[in-house]
């Protein structure tokens, strides 16, 4: 409940909501991998918020972003912080432990091509986690929800005539509808990596079976991650 109710603040107050994030999102990690001593790619991972927090787990942060303006959001960009695309990582094959991605396959124009990378740049045994807002969830469409359910270009002209701007999340541009099952099938066919879990990231454990439901799972899963370990030895 209280990533849920960070997360219906990420506009207004971002440094809040980041910040309950990046702890989540250590602990998701270190259910599957030991972070002491790993090195960590945050692909997309902006103006480094969750760097402090895997440091803290003993782990050895780089991130990535391919905007400017996103990487120097919160004044100087964090050390270390790589600028690049998630469809090309510049980053050599098998050269982190861990990569990780959160909230940013929605934002990518060839999302599987992202996916692909993440694969190619982790060692073999080394754990890829990518979390992310399937586009037929009630946040599908960001702020322009619940419009986008009669269609992200309907839902965007509506937030530019109700508040005279575009949306920071622009239908076809910066937001793209990517389904939870294009997801799965994705990792099942992926031969490189071997999907370990699939489940909804703000859900009670309780609640985490949804995310294995085909329909269901766009419609419920508010946020969904895939967990797969990079095959190899």
């Amino acid at each position: 409940m209280r990533l849920f109710r960070a997360f219906l603040r990420e506009q207004a107050d971002p440094d809040t909501f980041y910040g309950v994030l990046a702890e989540d999102s250590v602990r998701q990690v270190a259910r599957w991998a030991d972070l002491d001593g790993a090195t960590v790619l945050d692909v997309g991972g902006g103006p480094g918020y969750f760097a402090r927090a895997f440091r803290s787990a003993g782990a050895t942060y780089v991130g990535l972003e391919p905007d400017a303006g996103e990487m120097v959001a919160r004044g100087v960009p964090e050390p270390g912080t790589l600028r690049g695309s998630g469809e090309a990582l510049p980053v050599r094959g098998g050269a982190v432990d861990v990569c990780y991605s959160s909230n940013v396959l929605e934002h990518v124009r060839r999302p599987w091509v992202m996916a692909d990378e993440m694969v190619r740049v982790t060692r073999p045994g080394g754990l890829v986690l990518v979390s992310y807002t399937p586009w037929l969830s009630p946040w599908g469409g960001h702020e322009t929800a619940p419009w986008h359910y009669l269609g992200g270009a309907f839902a965007r002209r509506r937030y530019r005539r109700r508040h005279g701007r575009e949306p920071k999340n622009r239908f076809g541009e910066s937001l793209f509808a990517v389904s939870a099952g294009g997801a799965v099938r994705w990792a099942r066919r992926c031969p490189d990596a071997e999907l370990l879990a699939v489940f909804p990231r703000y859900h009670p454990w309780w609640a985490t079976w949804v995310a294995r439901v085909p329909g269901l799972r766009e419609l419920a899963s508010w946020n969904v991650v895939l967990v797969l370990r990079r095959r190899g030895s």
